[in-house]
C-alpha cells in the first residue's frame, strides 16, 4: 500500500506531465482530487513567501481571442511565481489571426515554446490546436468549457467548508461553459449537485449525463430542473454568472426577460442553508444575475474565488509543465 504522498507523487510523474488540459472529463476523479490539494498547498507556501521556481527557463504563449482579466494576469504571474515567464499572443497579432491554418500555428508554437495556454472561441479550434502541439495545452476557456475557472470554484469551497463529497452546490442559471466545468468538477468530488436554467437554456445533455455516471460513481448526484427554489434549498453553496456572455450581446434583451425569475437575491438564498457560500465568476452585473446585497454581503467569497484562480492554475502549470 502506497501512502498519499507516494501516490500525489506517481499521479504528478505518469499522469500528469505532458497531458493537455482541455476538459475535466479528460482527468479522473482522483487526478483532479491530486491538482486541488497541490493548489491548495501552493496556496500556502505563496501566502508564507515560498515561490520554489519549479518552471524555471520554460515559457508559456498565451494564446487569446477573447478579452480577459482573471486569466491573463492569474497565469501570468502563475508563471512568474514558478520561475517561468508567460508571453501574451494576441490572436489577431498572429498568423492563425490572417489565415494560416490551426495545425500549422501548433507545429510552429511547439518549436519555441514549454505549453499553450488559449482563451477561444470554439472549443473544436482547440482540440485542433491541442492534436498538432507537441507540448501541454491548457483551455483557457472556449464557448463548451472552462476548466481553469471550475478548479477554483471547488478551492473555495474546500477553503470555506473543509470538505467538498456531500456538499450541496446549486449552479442556478445559464447552462454555458462555465456550468459544464463546473458541474463536472462537482461529481468528480461527490457533490450533490443541482442545475437550474429557464427553458431553452438548459446544461448540455450529452454532458449532463455524463456528470451523472462520473457523480454516481464518486457517490454524489447531478440533477437538473427549471425551478431555482428547488436547487437552491438546503444548498451549501449558490453559484451563478452573467446571463449574457461575450458574443451573445445581440440576445441581452430576450435573456433579461428569460432569466429574470433565476436571480440570486435575499429571497432566493434563504431557501440555502444558513451558511452557504456565494460563488460567481466574474465580471458581475449587480441587480441583474445577482443583488448587490448578496455579491457584497457576508456569505460571499467571489474575490476569494477569483484569487483563486492563481493557485489553481499554478498547480496545472506546475504539474503538466
Amino acid at each position: 500500500m502506497t501512502n498519499n504522498n507516494q501516490t500525489k507523487s506517481l499521479i504528478e510523474k505518469e499522469s500528469l506531465k505532458g497531458r493537455d488540459f482541455l476538459t475535466l472529463l479528460d482527468y479522473s476523479s482522483e487526478e483532479i482530487a491530486y491538482l486541488l490539494q497541490l493548489a491548495y498547498d501552493m496556496k500556502q507556501d505563496t501566502l508564507a513567501g515560498k515561490k520554489p521556481p519549479v518552471l524555471a527557463g520554460k515559457t508559456l504563449g498565451m494564446i487569446f481571442e477573447k478579452h480577459s482579466t482573471r486569466t491573463r494576469i492569474s497565469f501570468e504571474v502563475g508563471m512568474i511565481h514558478l520561475g517561468g515567464h508567460g508571453l501574451f499572443m494576441n490572436a489577431r497579432d498572429l498568423q492563425i489571426g490572417r489565415g494560416e491554418s490551426v495545425s500549422d500555428t501548433g507545429k510552429v508554437l511547439s518549436q519555441f515554446l514549454d505549453g499553450v495556454m488559449i482563451r477561444a472561441k470554439s472549443h473544436k479550434m482547440v482540440e485542433e490546436l491541442a492534436e498538432h502541439t507537441t507540448v501541454p495545452v491548457i483551455n483557457g476557456l472556449t464557448d463548451l468549457f472552462h476548466p481553469c475557472q471550475a478548479m477554483a470554484d471547488l478551492l473555495t469551497i474546500k477553503e470555506v467548508k473543509g470538505d467538498l463529497k456531500g456538499q450541496k452546490l446549486s449552479y442556478i442559471g445559464d447552462g454555458n461553459n462555465v456550468a459544464h466545468s463546473l458541474v463536472i468538477a462537482g461529481a468528480h468530488m461527490g457533490m450533490n449537485v443541482a442545475v437550474a436554467t429557464p427553458k431553452g437554456y438548459e446544461y448540455h445533455a450529452g454532458l449532463l449525463e455524463k456528470a451523472k455516471k462520473i457523480a454516481e460513481a464518486n457517490g454524489g448526484s447531478v440533477t437538473a430542473t427549471y425551478d431555482p427554489i428547488e436547487a437552491a434549498t438546503d444548498a451549501d453553496a449558490i453559484y451563478t454568472d452573467v446571463w449574457t456572455s461575450m458574443g451573445q450581446e445581440e440576445e441581452a434583451a430576450k435573456r433579461l426577460i428569460d432569466f429574470k425569475d433565476f436571480q440570486i437575491n435575499d429571497q432566493l438564498v434563504g431557501h440555502a442553508k444558513k451558511d452557504y457560500v456565494f460563488l460567481h465568476c466574474l465580471p458581475a452585473h449587480r441587480e441583474e444575475e445577482v443583488t448587490a446585497s448578496v455579491i457584497d454581503g457576508e456569505n460571499s467569497y467571489v474575490f476569494q474565488q477569483a484569487g483563486n484562480r492563481l493557485h489553481a492554475q499554478k498547480a496545472v502549470l506546475a504539474s503538466l509543465l
